[in-house]
């Protein structure tokens, strides 16, 4: 393996490129400390130690320190560690890690996102921000099952007209029609807007 660029992202840390692909990212001293320079071979041997010594050490408490601040999907993880020049491997090491302690756990991040937003947001809105998060629909699905009651739509329509001040009992048709307009492309069930609002036909309202 040949060192064929190091190149400076700030002031102490390098992107390191081995055989002219980007490889892992170290710093000044640590470039000294394992005689990385550019035109000369790294030892297999030397590799595997910054690897076990640097790379996943650092990888594990960067993981841990995301965490922290805030909770994460897996793949949300992985994207952030990626975008730190952890290698794919390091990544995978880090991960393992962090999930050993259950820190991880992607059916349990959906469950607390939608008990947190089901009483303001549609099913399918929640579905679409989780599947955006990287959480599988097999996770999603189960997450829903265990989560939902029949009443939580209902509910969840009825906090956004408060919020919107709509009052079903005085709102005119051209009101109607709106709400209801944008509920159903908020993603709720049409026959449960339908009632929450006061009910006009399908017909009467333009999506």
């Amino acid at each position: 393996m040949i060192v064929t660029k190091t190149e400076a992202v700030a002031k102490t840390r390098y992107r390191v490129y081995i055989d002219g692909q980007f490889a892992f990212v170290l710093y000044k001293s640590e470039l000294s400390r394992y005689q990385v320079r550019e035109g000369q071979e790294l030892g297999e041997g030397i590799y595997e130690k910054i690897r076990a010594e640097v790379l996943v050490k650092r990888a594990k408490i960067r993981a841990m320190h995301l965490l922290n601040a805030m909770g994460r999907t897996e793949a949300q993880l992985r994207m952030k560690l990626g975008q730190g020049g952890y290698p794919e491997d390091v990544v995978d090491e880090a991960l393992s890690y962090v999930k050993s302690f259950g820190y991880v756990d992607d059916l349990n991040y959906a469950r607390s996102f939608i008990a947190g937003r089901k009483e303001k947001k549609s099913r399918k809105e929640i579905f679409m921000l989780l599947k955006g998060k990287g959480v599988s629909e097999e996770e999603i699905g189960q997450a829903m099952e265990e989560c939902y009651e029949e009443e939580d739509c209902a509910a969840a329509i009825q906090k956004i007209m408060d919020k919107r001040g709509y009052d079903p009992d005085r709102a005119d048709y051209k009101e109607r029609q709106k709400i209801m307009a944008y509920l159903v492309r908020k993603g709720f069930p049409y026959e449960d807007v339908r009632k929450a609002c006061g009910g006009y036909a399908q017909e009467d309202f333009a999506l």
